[in-house]
């Protein structure tokens, strides 16, 4: 599986039957650049513009938009109910957080998770090889609580998104976090990648790690 960061929450998943994009946003809400890509498969954590701009990917054969469970091309996704605050959804709405299995890994995308998880979701989510998790705080969990998750689950490989970035409309995220806040908090092993291309077999899971990608432009 090939793992690019398109920006904010949003990253292409490309394995060998399939393509998958997680929260495609709108550039001018956010900012900065949205790059064309193709997936056969869109998920929308919730209907804020920053994440559910489905009409910037092109060839989609499939649109998740809720939680439920999902098949297209091999590809397996369960979508799990959470929310966007940690007071039940009344501020910002509901949030869906997703588990795909796609070559044999399982990723798990937080979405804009606003809270920590209790035991249910956690078990409903399972073993996770590849955690995508919001660190910036302010719309979301922020540094502590991101680790805090992060050891939980120990997957083998952590993704942090939706932090603060050069470029980010100041008028709405300017009080973000940025990804260093969320690297000293894990005090994991760092990467830094233009892509991660990974298989399970090589999957080392008593080297846990942090993968910061560079968003692809």
């Amino acid at each position: 599986m090939d793992i690019s960061y398109l920006g904010h929450s949003s990253f292409k998943l490309k394995g060998r039957s399939a393509a998958l994009v997680t929260d495609p946003f709108n550039p001018e809400r956010v900012g900065i650049k949205f790059p064309k890509v193709e997936a056969d498969i869109v998920t929308v954590s919730h209907e804020h513009e920053d994440h559910n701009m489905v009409s910037r990917i092109e060839g989609a054969k499939m649109v998740i938009e809720e939680p439920g469970e999902y098949e297209l091309l091999g590809v397996s996704i369960i979508g799990i109910p959470s929310f966007h605050d940690d007071v039940g959804g009344k501020l910002r709405g509901e949030n869906t957080i997703y588990v795909i299995e796609m070559d044999g890994l399982r990723v798990a995308h937080l979405g804009d998770l606003g809270h920590k998880l209790n035991d249910k979701t956690v078990d409903a989510m399972g073993d996770i090889d590849i955690l995508m998790i919001p660190v910036g705080g302010v719309y979301t969990i922020g540094p502590k609580i991101a680790a805090d998750i992060v050891r939980e689950f120990e997957p083998g490989v952590t993704i942090p998104m939706h932090y603060k970035v050069e470029g980010l409309n100041p008028e709405v995220f300017s009080k973000f976090s940025k990804v260093d806040e969320f690297l000293t908090e894990v005090g994991y092993d760092v990467e830094k990648l233009e892509k991660l291309s990974i298989k399970k077999e090589l999957l080392n899971e008593e080297e846990l790690k942090v993968v910061v990608l560079e968003r692809k432009t």
